[in-house]
């Protein structure tokens, strides 16, 4: 196995950054085509909005940052400036641009999702460096600037059906009428073909699913992560269960999993090679993080999500478990014992902390 020696993302295998970025386009096809049906003309405009902003933002930027080379004449120094402008700069900021878009609610005002493709692509990315060099999830940050600068707007950018007092059955689940009466108002079909609220590309289980097993055929994303991020979750959102609804805590956590912005998450940001942990023991640690953090903001926090938080929170340790002094490829059992070690403490943690006593 060869590792390449170049600029994030890290390649440990012969695979080229442009046939990763073509695999998760097309990984993303099945959910594009959902977001589209289910929501027609809303879906495409955001989806092109956030196309011509982030590919446009990275070319004007890319160009103003590099030199122009030795030649005559305007035109042919300002094309002298793209030189070095490959098909990466333009597939990366359009996967960012289409998870962007499918982590926004199909109603989001189009000047809120301008505002957000564009902190993301020239704050998040551009200011960092560019191509490989940012730290932060790009579609994450875009996403939660948002989403705090402008609240108010996210309210009442869902459209579908909504039984329920609150947008999403996760919102109706924390906010509302409570676990029973999500139950009777989306059942486990509307659940998974995506017949519920929500943003873009989070609703339809299916697609994100086919997407995902696409991705881990092909071997474009490390399967340590997925698994790290759900295994971590689907345990401790089953103690939260445990200790609030033990007489249903299956369906509860089937509800957690399934809705809102995990699934989606999981399989095309917390993967994202970037922003992730190049070790693979790295990534079983970086799966852990989220996973908790997730479950521990679903659980005590304000939001009913948590997702792109805890992706962003995670995002600022992948420096120190990168760090080469203690770094490693090899999964050794001091990790596994630390794993489960904390598992174990944050079960405790939620249990009780959801209400659970002896």
């Amino acid at each position: 196995m060869q590792t390449i020696k170049k600029t994030s993302p890290y390649i440990r295998k012969d695979i080229s950054t442009k046939r990763m970025m073509v695999d998760v386009l097309i990984a993303l096809i099945p959910v594009v085509a959902f977001a589209i049906f289910r929501f027609g003309w809303d879906a495409i405009i955001r989806i092109l909005l956030s196309l011509v902003i982030m590919i446009g933002f990275e070319g004007l930027i890319f160009g103003m940052t590099h030199k122009p080379g030795k030649v005559e004449g305007k035109w042919a120094k300002i094309k002298s400036r793209y030189a070095d402008y490959t098909i990466n700069n333009i597939t990366a900021p359009a996967v960012s641009a289409i998870i962007f878009a499918m982590i926004i609610p199909p109603k989001l005002p189009l000047y809120a999702v301008f505002i957000g493709a564009t902190f993301a692509i020239v704050v998040v990315k551009m200011l960092f460096g560019g191509l490989g060099a940012n730290i932060f999830n790009v579609a994450a940050a875009g996403r939660r600037f948002i989403s705090i600068a402008l609240t108010a707007f996210f309210a009442n950018a869902y459209v579908g059906i909504d039984l329920v007092a609150g947008a999403t059955p996760l919102g109706a689940l924390k906010n509302s009428l409570g676990f029973p009466s999500v139950l009777n108002s989306y059942s486990f079909i509307d659940v998974i073909f995506g017949n519920i609220p929500g943003t873009m590309g989070e609703i339809n289980a299916i697609a994100i699913l086919i997407g995902l097993t696409y991705l881990l055929i092909r071997k474009t994303i490390d399967y340590r992560v997925v698994l790290s991020t759900a295994l971590t979750f689907v345990i401790l959102i089953s103690i939260v269960g445990l200790a609030k609804y033990p007489d249903d805590w299956m369906r509860f956590v089937f509800y957690n999993l399934f809705t809102g912005g995990l699934l989606f998450g999981l399989t095309f940001m917390v993967t994202d090679p970037v922003t992730s942990p190049v070790t693979r023991p790295g990534r079983w640690i970086y799966g852990l993080i989220i996973g908790t953090l997730v479950v521990i903001i679903r659980t005590f926090g304000a939001s009913a999500e948590g997702v792109a938080a805890s992706l962003l929170l995670a995002n600022m340790f992948v420096p120190l478990i990168d760090y080469p002094k203690w770094a490693s490829n090899k999964v050794k059992p001091a990790l596994v014992i630390s794993y489960v070690v904390v598992i174990l403490i944050f079960s405790a943690v939620v249990y009780f902390g959801a209400g659970g006593t002896f």
